[in-house]
């Protein structure tokens, strides 16, 4: 805290900051931010007196920082402490950048919705803090990516504005206010700008040439008003330009941007022609002025005062079919015009299923994509990325795979974190309801359960985004390699994914839901290999399920293939088979070399009746030793998960009980690092 005079933890640590007598140099320092009160005057007599050595060790350059109230040291070999070790200077030779910290705090203290890992006892703030990146050296804050945080009010002066070699600011999808700052004028290394969808106002910039190294500039769904200053002009690095959706009025000046691949100017105040230079440009991109592309023609008649009568009415003729002529190529222009209109509204709209199937989409073609402001990315509490729907767009992406409820994409955003997003189809339920179901699911907590991070609604898209698990799902590990460097999984890694997954369930029926979508390809491992259930809460909002079709039919129970609704007893039965699934190495439904469809329920009953019990098991288990007993516990606990009669099954937390007592290994006092839900890509 401290901008605003109240107390943090460097004041207690080391009273107010003062004049420094540094070792060979009795003059003061340069002005630097400090954590005081500045409103309020301090006399010198009231500040501590510090006193700076420097010696050098075998570990790298130790500061000796020492006052009658306290004594710090640092080091460049740790150069990023906990802020209440440290002082606001910049100690080039340790290389410690605490103003930067300190500038970033104050920035962090503006209104905003969602949390964010910045503190003072957090870790560095390069590479650790959500949001900022920063050079390879360390030493520099190059880009500020914080879209969708829920900033409210104006931008505080003299924050942003003194990280000098940003590069990249990325503020859109907030709530800011105020107009354009005008002491970003200092950010001279500035490329790329996205302040769309805030509430900014006034005019914009009249110095745009103090940015020449702009590339893209996305001011777009603002309250700006004034001109489009000249200046801009000058930027001849820039590629794509978006001042859509404010209210700027006067006439378009002459843009000789020779880079320029991107422009929208649509839903303002403008007048007036369009500049030559700017008519390569489509007219969607400004629709909604009052402008045109080219001068009222000059009208001028051949017709002379003195023909003869006798020509009249071949002149009416001809005028006559001039006008048919004429109304025929402007209705064909006015049908293709709005044929125009609807596609790009019916692009915008399904812009997800288009760009994300293709990978990357470039920020000059995402820059024109319109959004609905109320349909954004909500986060959950406590989630630290940094990303809207734009960013999802941009993002490369794979298909990880197609399942009951959609499509499931891995996405690498700019800032190189990871995640899954899931595209759902045929969504049953309206907006609120939908919504209310999120909240319902993002509130289960538990570190087998893999966390719904953030959701998407619109009319056309329902997407949701979860941690992205690097060593993939149970399916992938049971049937997905069969080739010569296949990697069999042990009966210890099974029974960590058994374990794992009877625990998240039970979470899950703790709180009375139900999952309804329980198979392999729905659980994943953690960084401890145990496994973590996906997919909760989907069952309740999708269309009833379909009639059972190939694998996934072998895990649902009898009573869902009937009547195509889940219960906790039917979740209890598909968890069974995926035990017989990991017992035996086979798939729900699998074909036989003869093409005969076996049933995995039906064919271990067959087994285990003819008490051929040993031939169930996967040949691949067959090579470890002394797990006999414990492989035929865990079948009797599967067996008793799959009996016909719902009411005859066990409570999944009776089933977790008695698969903990499968092995007399404490999992109850596993290590606390496993009780935590894994994400590959830790911010």
């Amino acid at each position: 805290m401290g901008w605003d005079g109240h107390s943090n933890g460097l004041e207690r640590a080391m009273g107010r900051v003062g004049p420094l007598i540094v070792k060979g140099r009795n003059t003061p320092p340069s002005p630097l931010p400090r954590v005081i009160d500045s409103t309020k005057t301090h006399s010198h007599s009231n500040y501590s007196i510090y006193k700076i050595s420097k010696t050098k060790t075998e570990s790298g350059n130790q500061i000796h920082i020492a006052s009658s109230n306290s004594r710090f040291t640092s080091s460049n070999q740790h150069r990023h402490r906990p802020l209440s070790t440290q002082i606001p200077l910049h100690l080039t030779a340790a290389k410690v950048h605490i103003g930067r910290r300190v500038l970033l705090r104050r920035w962090i203290d503006l209104p905003h919705l969602r949390s964010l890992n910045w503190n003072e006892f957090s870790s560095p703030v390069c590479g650790h803090w959500t949001g900022i990146t920063c050079s390879e050296d360390g030493s520099r804050v190059i880009a500020v990516r914080l879209p969708g945080i829920g900033f409210r009010g104006p931008i505080p002066p003299n924050t942003l504005s003194r990280l000098s070699s940003l590069q990249i600011l990325s503020l859109r999808s907030n709530a800011i206010t105020g107009p354009f700052p005008p002491d970003f004028y200092s950010l001279t290394n500035l490329s790329f700008l996205y302040l769309q969808f805030n509430k900014f106002s006034g005019p914009l910039p009249l110095n745009f040439s103090a940015w020449n190294n702009l590339t893209i500039v996305n001011l777009s769904n603002n309250e700006f008003n004034g001109s489009i200053p000249n200046s801009i002009s000058n930027l001849t690095h820039l590629t794509a330009l978006n001042l859509a959706n404010n209210s700027i009025w006067g006439e378009i000046p002459d843009l000789y941007l020779p880079n320029l691949k991107q422009i929208n100017l649509s839903n303002n105040k403008l007048t007036g022609i369009v500049p030559k230079s700017l008519q390569k440009f489509p007219g969607s991109a400004f629709i909604g002025n009052n402008i045109s592309f080219v001068d009222s023609p000059v009208v001028s008649s051949s017709h002379q005062p003195n023909s003869k009568s006798k020509n009249v009415g071949k002149l009416s003729e001809a005028a006559l079919l001039g006008i048919i002529v004429a109304a025929c190529v402007l209705g064909l222009i006015g049908f293709v015009f709005l044929l125009l209109v609807w596609w790009l509204r019916k692009r915008s709209e399904d812009v997800f299923s288009g760009k994300l199937k293709k990978g990357e989409l470039s920020p000059e073609k995402a820059i024109s994509r319109s959004q609905d402001a109320n349909n954004r990315l909500f986060f959950f509490e406590g989630c630290n990325y940094a990303f809207d729907l734009e960013d999802l767009l941009r993002a490369s992406a794979e298909v990880l795979g197609k399942g009951t409820f959609g499509i499931a994409y891995k996405a690498v955003l700019e800032d190189a974190n990871t995640v899954v997003v899931k595209r759902l189809k045929e969504v049953s339920v309206g907006k609120r309801e939908f919504e209310q179901q999120m909240e319902v699911v993002g509130s289960v907590k538990h570190s087998n359960v893999i966390e719904l991070r953030a959701y998407y609604y619109s009319k056309d898209e329902k997407l949701l985004v979860y941690d992205f698990y690097s060593r993939g799902s149970v399916t992938a590990m049971l049937h997905g390699n069969r080739g010569d460097d296949r990697i069999p999984l042990d009966w210890e890694t099974r029974l960590r994914i058994a374990i794992g997954a009877a625990r998240g369930i039970a979470r899950i029926h703790v709180g009375k839901l139900v999952h309804g979508n329980i198979k392999s390809s729905n659980i994943f491992l953690n960084s401890q290999h145990y496994g973590c259930v996906s997919d909760l809460g989907l069952s309740t909002i999708m269309r009833p399920l379909a009639p059972p079709i190939a694998r996934a039919s072998g895990y649902r129970a009898p009573e869902v293939t009937d009547t195509r609704k889940s219960s906790q007893p039917s979740d209890v039965y598909s968890f069974g088979v995926l035990l017989l699934e990991l017992l035996t190495g086979k798939s729900p439904i699998h074909t036989t070399a003869s093409d005969e469809v076996i049933h995995l329920v039906r064919w271990v009953h067959s087994v285990v009746r003819e008490e051929w019990t040993a031939e169930v098991f996967d040949t691949e288990l067959l090579r470890y030793p002394n797990i006999e007993e414990e492989m035929v516990e865990m079948l009797q606990i599967a067996l008793a998960c799959v009996v016909r009669m719902p009411d005859q099954r066990p409570k999944m937390v009776d089933v977790a009980r008695m698969i903990e007592r499968v092995r007399h290994t404490d999992y109850e006092n596993r290590p606390s690092s496993e009780a935590k839900s894994e994400n590959s890509t830790p911010t």
